[in-house]
């Protein structure tokens, strides 16, 4: 099975470099709709046979062009949504963002305790993503496809992407941004596992993951 991990498109809160994790959250910008549409060109040809996305209202803008191109329902999974920011919601200031990314570096390292003041931990995290992928992939296995597009959120795909695709470095991961409607192409299942065999269109070589950084890339507005 292919599994398209798509971000959603920009949005005001990413323009204002906000920690918004909230539901049903913020649309899209102009920019945003322009992203959501130009998916019907990058990912339209791409045999696409079923689309989720999370419940925010963002996932669901940007994934609904490709799906009516496609003559698609979206299907809606609230276990997609973004990494919750608890009590450091709508901040923008460097001390709430590293806090925040402190946490999700904390899970890709396998300490799935550690959690924001006022959200869940890693161990609620990766269940509910992990269901609602499943959740996912069955839905596109009874629509009897074996490509699936899945819209969800920048921390969210990362951290979940590092933890359980395979040929994809943690380190690579954690210091790779992932642009609004960047896509992230694992290949697999459930069982087997998932293999990364691109991010963002370019494929993952070893020399990349050794020379990247150990940080979150980008500036706060480019991840959530």
């Amino acid at each position: 099975m292919r599994l398209l991990l798509v971000r959603h498109g920009q949005t005001p809160s990413n323009v204002r470099h906000l920690l918004d994790t909230g539901v049903p959250g913020p649309g899209l910008t102009e920019l945003g709709e322009e992203q959501a549409r130009s998916l019907v060109d990058t990912l339209g040809p791409e045999g696409i046979g079923a689309v989720t996305a999370s419940s925010q209202l963002r996932a669901r803008l940007t994934a609904a062009p490709l799906a009516a191109h496609l003559g698609l329902d979206v299907a809606v999974d609230a276990g997609l949504r973004e990494i919750e920011a608890g009590e450091l919601e709508m901040r923008g200031d460097e001390e709430a963002v590293a806090r925040y990314f402190a946490v999700v570096t904390a899970w890709v390292g396998g300490d799935l305790d550690a959690a924001l003041p006022g959200a869940p931990d890693g161990n609620a995290f990766f269940a509910r993503y992990d269901a609602a992928i499943a959740a996912a992939a069955a839905r596109a296995r009874d629509a009897g496809t074996a490509t699936l597009a899945v819209v969800s959120h920048g921390a969210a795909i990362r951290a979940w992407a590092a933890v359980r695709a395979r040929g994809l470095p943690p380190r690579f991961v954690l210091s790779t941004g992932l642009l609004n409607t960047g896509v992230v192409d694992l290949r697999g299942d459930g069982d087997g596992g998932w293999t990364c065999e691109t991010w963002m269109g370019a494929a993952v070589e070893p020399a990349q993951a050794d020379a990247a950084g150990a940080g979150p890339a980008g500036e706060p507005g480019s991840v959530f």
